[in-house]
Protein backbone atom coordinates (compact mmCIF):
# COMPACT_ATOMS: atom_id res chain seq x y z
CA UNK A 1 0.00 0.00 0.00
CA UNK A 2 1.04 3.30 -0.63
CA UNK A 3 0.22 5.56 2.64
CA UNK A 4 0.84 8.92 0.95
CA UNK A 5 -2.21 11.17 0.23
CA UNK A 6 -4.32 7.84 0.47
CA UNK A 7 -7.95 7.45 1.84
CA UNK A 8 -8.29 5.24 5.33
CA UNK A 9 -11.90 4.06 4.40
CA UNK A 10 -11.88 -0.28 5.24
CA UNK A 11 -9.88 -2.29 6.54
CA UNK A 12 -9.64 -4.37 3.57
CA UNK A 13 -7.25 -1.64 1.97
CA UNK A 14 -4.85 -3.73 4.27
CA UNK A 15 -2.18 -6.56 3.61
CA UNK A 16 -0.14 -8.07 6.25
CA UNK A 17 2.59 -6.16 5.58
CA UNK A 18 1.27 -3.00 5.42
CA UNK A 19 -0.59 -3.67 9.00
CA UNK A 20 3.42 -4.61 10.32
CA UNK A 21 4.31 -1.21 8.86
CA UNK A 22 1.76 1.19 10.97
CA UNK A 23 2.70 -1.01 13.62
CA UNK A 24 6.43 -0.19 13.26
CA UNK A 25 6.13 3.45 13.11
CA UNK A 26 3.49 2.90 15.67
CA UNK A 27 6.37 1.69 18.57
CA UNK A 28 8.56 5.15 17.22
CA UNK A 29 6.02 6.99 18.39
CA UNK A 30 6.20 6.18 21.82
CA UNK A 31 8.27 8.12 23.39
CA UNK A 32 6.44 11.35 21.75
CA UNK A 33 2.81 9.78 23.32
CA UNK A 34 4.40 9.54 26.51
CA UNK A 35 5.75 12.87 26.72
CA UNK A 36 9.36 12.15 26.58
CA UNK A 37 9.84 14.24 23.82
CA UNK A 38 8.18 16.64 21.29
CA UNK A 39 8.20 16.60 17.65
CA UNK A 40 7.04 19.74 15.34
CA UNK A 41 6.77 17.72 12.27
CA UNK A 42 3.43 18.50 11.26
CA UNK A 43 3.96 22.19 11.91
CA UNK A 44 1.76 24.01 10.02
CA UNK A 45 -0.73 21.21 8.93
CA UNK A 46 -4.04 21.08 10.10
CA UNK A 47 -6.80 18.23 10.91
CA UNK A 48 -10.33 18.67 9.89
CA UNK A 49 -12.22 16.62 12.76
CA UNK A 50 -15.45 16.10 11.00
CA UNK A 51 -17.85 13.87 13.40
CA UNK A 52 -21.69 13.82 12.49
CA UNK A 53 -21.73 11.19 15.46
CA UNK A 54 -21.29 11.33 19.16
CA UNK A 55 -17.84 10.54 20.16
CA UNK A 56 -15.20 10.96 22.91
CA UNK A 57 -12.41 8.70 21.86
CA UNK A 58 -11.89 8.80 18.48
CA UNK A 59 -12.38 12.27 18.05
CA UNK A 60 -10.25 13.40 20.76
CA UNK A 61 -7.71 10.91 19.63
CA UNK A 62 -7.43 11.40 16.39
CA UNK A 63 -7.20 15.30 17.69
CA UNK A 64 -4.42 14.49 20.08
CA UNK A 65 -2.43 12.22 17.87
CA UNK A 66 -2.64 15.37 15.07
CA UNK A 67 -1.48 17.59 18.30
CA UNK A 68 1.75 15.81 19.08
CA UNK A 69 3.15 15.43 15.85
CA UNK A 70 3.00 19.04 15.87
CA UNK A 71 -0.51 19.84 13.52
CA UNK A 72 -3.32 21.68 14.45
CA UNK A 73 -6.94 20.52 14.61
CA UNK A 74 -10.61 22.51 13.77
CA UNK A 75 -13.91 20.21 14.32
CA UNK A 76 -16.99 20.56 13.56
CA UNK A 77 -19.19 18.28 15.79
CA UNK A 78 -22.77 16.88 15.19
CA UNK A 79 -24.78 17.15 11.50
CA UNK A 80 -26.75 19.74 13.02
CA UNK A 81 -23.57 22.18 13.68
CA UNK A 82 -22.90 21.79 10.20
CA UNK A 83 -24.11 22.88 6.65
CA UNK A 84 -25.48 19.64 6.26
CA UNK A 85 -28.36 20.80 8.68
CA UNK A 86 -29.14 22.96 5.88
CA UNK A 87 -29.01 20.58 2.88
CA UNK A 88 -25.57 20.58 2.11
CA UNK A 89 -24.45 17.56 0.43
CA UNK A 90 -21.37 15.26 1.19
CA UNK A 91 -19.76 16.23 -2.02
CA UNK A 92 -19.80 20.32 -1.74
CA UNK A 93 -18.80 19.31 2.15
CA UNK A 94 -15.65 17.49 0.97
CA UNK A 95 -14.34 20.22 -1.65
CA UNK A 96 -14.74 23.03 0.91
CA UNK A 97 -13.56 21.37 3.61
CA UNK A 98 -10.57 20.00 1.41
CA UNK A 99 -9.87 23.05 1.07
CA UNK A 100 -9.34 24.07 4.51
CA UNK A 101 -7.63 21.02 5.82
CA UNK A 102 -4.31 18.63 4.88
CA UNK A 103 -6.16 15.60 6.29
CA UNK A 104 -10.05 14.99 7.38
CA UNK A 105 -11.30 12.48 10.03
CA UNK A 106 -14.87 11.50 9.45
CA UNK A 107 -17.50 10.01 11.24
CA UNK A 108 -20.71 9.30 10.27
CA UNK A 109 -24.54 7.57 11.07
CA UNK A 110 -24.68 6.40 7.33
CA UNK A 111 -22.89 3.26 6.10
CA UNK A 112 -20.95 4.19 2.89
CA UNK A 113 -21.35 7.82 3.58
CA UNK A 114 -17.15 8.75 4.31
CA UNK A 115 -16.81 6.87 1.25
CA UNK A 116 -18.71 9.21 -0.37
CA UNK A 117 -17.38 12.02 0.86
CA UNK A 118 -13.57 10.56 0.07
CA UNK A 119 -14.33 10.77 -3.15
CA UNK A 120 -15.28 14.17 -3.30
CA UNK A 121 -12.31 15.48 -0.88
CA UNK A 122 -8.88 17.02 -2.31
CA UNK A 123 -6.73 15.54 0.53
CA UNK A 124 -6.89 12.33 2.30
CA UNK A 125 -9.78 11.13 4.32
CA UNK A 126 -9.68 8.61 7.37
CA UNK A 127 -12.86 6.76 8.46
CA UNK A 128 -13.86 7.17 11.98
CA UNK A 129 -17.02 5.07 11.65
CA UNK A 130 -19.49 4.78 9.44
CA UNK A 131 -23.16 3.36 10.96
CA UNK A 132 -22.92 0.02 11.36
CA UNK A 133 -20.42 -0.73 8.86
CA UNK A 134 -16.52 -0.04 9.83
CA UNK A 135 -14.14 1.47 12.25
CA UNK A 136 -10.81 0.83 10.80
CA UNK A 137 -8.45 2.92 13.02
CA UNK A 138 -9.92 1.14 16.05
CA UNK A 139 -9.36 -2.24 14.39
CA UNK A 140 -6.04 -1.31 13.88
CA UNK A 141 -5.54 0.02 17.42
CA UNK A 142 -7.35 -3.37 18.64
CA UNK A 143 -4.69 -5.38 16.96
CA UNK A 144 -2.14 -3.72 18.03
CA UNK A 145 -3.08 -4.09 21.53
CA UNK A 146 -3.51 -7.89 21.19
CA UNK A 147 -0.23 -7.97 19.44
CA UNK A 148 1.56 -6.44 22.65
CA UNK A 149 -0.90 -7.94 24.99
CA UNK A 150 0.15 -11.46 23.63
CA UNK A 151 3.35 -11.03 23.22
CA UNK A 152 4.06 -10.25 26.93
CA UNK A 153 3.07 -14.23 27.12
CA UNK A 154 5.18 -15.23 24.32
CA UNK A 155 2.35 -15.49 21.62
CA UNK A 156 1.63 -14.32 18.38
CA UNK A 157 -1.24 -12.93 16.30
CA UNK A 158 -0.45 -16.04 14.24
CA UNK A 159 -1.76 -18.51 17.34
CA UNK A 160 -4.09 -17.24 19.72
CA UNK A 161 -8.12 -17.66 20.96
CA UNK A 162 -10.33 -14.68 21.11
CA UNK A 163 -13.97 -14.61 22.34
CA UNK A 164 -16.24 -11.55 20.78
CA UNK A 165 -19.12 -10.95 23.10
CA UNK A 166 -22.17 -8.51 23.08
CA UNK A 167 -23.83 -6.76 20.06
CA UNK A 168 -21.78 -8.59 16.77
CA UNK A 169 -24.31 -7.54 14.35
CA UNK A 170 -24.20 -3.83 14.99
CA UNK A 171 -20.62 -3.09 16.72
CA UNK A 172 -18.71 -2.01 13.29
CA UNK A 173 -15.20 -2.82 15.41
CA UNK A 174 -15.85 -6.02 15.52
CA UNK A 175 -16.49 -6.11 11.76
CA UNK A 176 -13.38 -4.28 11.12
CA UNK A 177 -11.28 -6.84 13.36
CA UNK A 178 -12.34 -10.07 12.05
CA UNK A 179 -11.50 -8.89 8.41
CA UNK A 180 -7.82 -8.15 9.97
CA UNK A 181 -7.91 -11.36 11.46
CA UNK A 182 -7.74 -13.26 8.11
CA UNK A 183 -4.47 -11.73 7.23
CA UNK A 184 -3.50 -14.27 10.15
CA UNK A 185 -2.93 -17.83 11.05
CA UNK A 186 -4.43 -20.51 13.33
CA UNK A 187 -6.68 -18.13 15.12
CA UNK A 188 -9.29 -19.52 17.10
CA UNK A 189 -12.79 -17.40 17.37
CA UNK A 190 -16.20 -17.59 19.46
CA UNK A 191 -18.37 -15.50 18.47
CA UNK A 192 -21.30 -14.93 21.63
CA UNK A 193 -24.27 -13.11 21.43
CA UNK A 194 -28.04 -13.48 20.88
CA UNK A 195 -28.56 -15.20 17.79
CA UNK A 196 -30.52 -11.75 16.82
CA UNK A 197 -27.44 -9.94 17.06
CA UNK A 198 -25.16 -12.36 15.41
CA UNK A 199 -22.14 -11.83 13.61
CA UNK A 200 -23.07 -10.99 9.72
CA UNK A 201 -22.41 -14.28 7.94
CA UNK A 202 -20.33 -13.17 5.59
CA UNK A 203 -17.80 -12.57 7.97
CA UNK A 204 -18.38 -15.16 9.70
CA UNK A 205 -17.78 -16.98 5.94
CA UNK A 206 -14.26 -15.41 5.35
CA UNK A 207 -13.24 -16.24 8.65
CA UNK A 208 -13.98 -19.87 8.21
CA UNK A 209 -12.28 -19.22 4.33
CA UNK A 210 -8.98 -18.80 5.46
CA UNK A 211 -9.15 -21.20 7.84
CA UNK A 212 -9.83 -20.39 11.10
CA UNK A 213 -11.92 -22.07 13.51
CA UNK A 214 -15.32 -19.83 14.68
CA UNK A 215 -17.71 -21.28 17.00
CA UNK A 216 -20.86 -19.15 17.73
CA UNK A 217 -22.68 -19.52 20.83
CA UNK A 218 -24.62 -17.25 23.21
CA UNK A 219 -23.29 -18.93 26.36
CA UNK A 220 -21.10 -16.63 27.94
CA UNK A 221 -19.13 -18.42 31.09
CA UNK A 222 -18.05 -21.11 28.62
CA UNK A 223 -16.95 -19.30 26.33
CA UNK A 224 -14.58 -17.28 27.85
CA UNK A 225 -12.54 -20.36 29.91
CA UNK A 226 -9.91 -21.10 27.38
CA UNK A 227 -9.18 -17.94 25.79
CA UNK A 228 -6.57 -15.70 25.58
CA UNK A 229 -8.69 -12.46 24.85
CA UNK A 230 -12.03 -11.55 26.04
CA UNK A 231 -13.20 -9.17 23.64
CA UNK A 232 -16.72 -7.26 25.30
CA UNK A 233 -18.98 -4.67 23.52
CA UNK A 234 -21.74 -2.90 24.31
CA UNK A 235 -25.76 -2.89 22.76
CA UNK A 236 -25.51 -0.19 19.97
CA UNK A 237 -28.66 1.39 21.08
CA UNK A 238 -28.54 4.17 18.67
CA UNK A 239 -28.59 0.95 15.74
CA UNK A 240 -31.88 -0.09 16.67
CA UNK A 241 -35.74 1.05 15.37
CA UNK A 242 -36.47 1.38 19.14
CA UNK A 243 -35.21 1.83 22.35
CA UNK A 244 -37.50 -0.49 23.93
CA UNK A 245 -35.75 -3.56 21.14
CA UNK A 246 -32.48 -2.27 22.26
CA UNK A 247 -33.76 -2.86 26.00
CA UNK A 248 -34.21 -6.62 25.08
CA UNK A 249 -30.53 -7.22 25.14
CA UNK A 250 -28.90 -4.99 27.26
CA UNK A 251 -27.43 -6.81 30.46
CA UNK A 252 -27.64 -9.72 28.32
CA UNK A 253 -23.88 -10.81 29.07
CA UNK A 254 -22.10 -9.04 32.09
CA UNK A 255 -18.64 -9.57 32.43
CA UNK A 256 -17.91 -9.04 36.38
CA UNK A 257 -15.04 -10.11 38.15
CA UNK A 258 -16.95 -12.83 39.95
CA UNK A 259 -17.57 -14.79 36.68
CA UNK A 260 -14.12 -13.83 35.06
CA UNK A 261 -12.27 -15.54 38.16
CA UNK A 262 -14.50 -18.39 38.10
CA UNK A 263 -14.37 -19.35 34.37
CA UNK A 264 -11.44 -17.49 32.83
CA UNK A 265 -7.58 -18.20 32.79
CA UNK A 266 -5.04 -16.19 34.98
CA UNK A 267 -3.44 -14.01 32.04
CA UNK A 268 -6.63 -13.60 29.82
CA UNK A 269 -7.12 -9.90 28.46
CA UNK A 270 -9.95 -8.26 28.36
CA UNK A 271 -10.80 -5.79 25.95
CA UNK A 272 -13.39 -3.36 25.17
CA UNK A 273 -13.15 -0.63 22.63
CA UNK A 274 -15.68 1.71 24.84
CA UNK A 275 -17.52 3.71 25.76
CA UNK A 276 -18.27 0.86 28.19
CA UNK A 277 -21.96 1.11 29.32
CA UNK A 278 -22.20 1.15 32.92
CA UNK A 279 -25.44 2.23 33.73
CA UNK A 280 -26.90 -0.81 36.28
CA UNK A 281 -29.38 -2.18 33.58
CA UNK A 282 -26.44 -2.71 31.39
CA UNK A 283 -23.20 -2.79 32.96
CA UNK A 284 -21.85 -5.22 30.25
CA UNK A 285 -18.36 -4.43 31.75
CA UNK A 286 -18.44 -4.50 35.43
CA UNK A 287 -16.31 -1.35 37.21
CA UNK A 288 -15.56 -4.08 39.90
CA UNK A 289 -12.60 -5.31 37.36
CA UNK A 290 -10.80 -1.67 36.81
CA UNK A 291 -8.08 -2.73 38.99
CA UNK A 292 -7.86 -6.13 37.38
CA UNK A 293 -4.17 -6.31 35.91
CA UNK A 294 -5.97 -8.38 32.68
CA UNK A 295 -8.00 -5.08 32.28
CA UNK A 296 -6.71 -3.95 28.66
CA UNK A 297 -9.39 -0.96 27.79
CA UNK A 298 -7.30 1.98 28.92
CA UNK A 299 -4.37 0.29 27.67
CA UNK A 300 -6.17 -0.16 24.38
CA UNK A 301 -6.96 3.96 24.84
CA UNK A 302 -3.09 5.14 24.85
CA UNK A 303 -2.53 2.41 21.91
CA UNK A 304 -4.89 4.44 19.70
CA UNK A 305 -2.90 7.40 20.06
CA UNK A 306 0.20 5.52 18.37
CA UNK A 307 -1.42 4.23 15.65
CA UNK A 308 -3.28 6.96 14.51
CA UNK A 309 0.06 9.29 15.16
CA UNK A 310 1.33 6.51 13.00
CA UNK A 311 -1.34 7.09 10.75
CA UNK A 312 -1.22 10.77 10.06
CA UNK A 313 2.90 10.03 9.62
CA UNK A 314 2.52 7.78 6.98
CA UNK A 315 -0.32 9.57 4.76
CA UNK A 316 1.55 12.57 4.74
CA UNK A 317 4.60 11.35 4.87
CA UNK A 318 6.92 12.18 7.36
CA UNK A 319 7.20 8.79 9.23
CA UNK A 320 11.34 9.31 8.94
CA UNK A 321 11.01 12.61 9.41
CA UNK A 322 9.49 12.36 13.09
CA UNK A 323 12.75 12.57 15.00
CA UNK A 324 14.59 15.24 13.10
CA UNK A 325 11.99 18.16 14.74
CA UNK A 326 12.31 16.11 17.83
CA UNK A 327 13.36 17.77 21.19
CA UNK A 328 13.05 17.29 25.07
CA UNK A 329 9.43 17.94 26.88
CA UNK A 330 10.41 21.10 29.03
CA UNK A 331 7.37 20.89 31.47
CA UNK A 332 6.36 18.25 33.98
CA UNK A 333 3.96 15.56 34.66
CA UNK A 334 3.66 12.08 36.09
CA UNK A 335 4.81 10.84 32.42
CA UNK A 336 7.71 13.34 32.95
CA UNK A 337 9.01 14.11 36.03
CA UNK A 338 11.85 16.79 36.03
Amino acid sequence: MDFIGANILSVSQFERADIERVFDVADAMTPYAKREKVTRVLEGAILGNMFMEPSTRTRLSFGAAFNLLGGTVRETVGITASAMAKGESLYDTARVLSGYSDVICMRHPQEGSVAEFAAASRVPVVNGGDGANEHPTQALLDLYTIRKELAAHGRTLDDFRIAMIGDLKHGRTVHSLCKLLCLFGSVHITLVSPPELAMPDAIVEKLREVGHEVTVTDQLESSIAHVDIVYSTRIQEERFASQDEANRYRGRFRLNRAIFTRYAEPNTVIMHPLPRDSRAEANELDTDLNEHPSLAIFRQTDNGLLVRMALFALLLGVERQVDKYAREVNWHSRRNPV
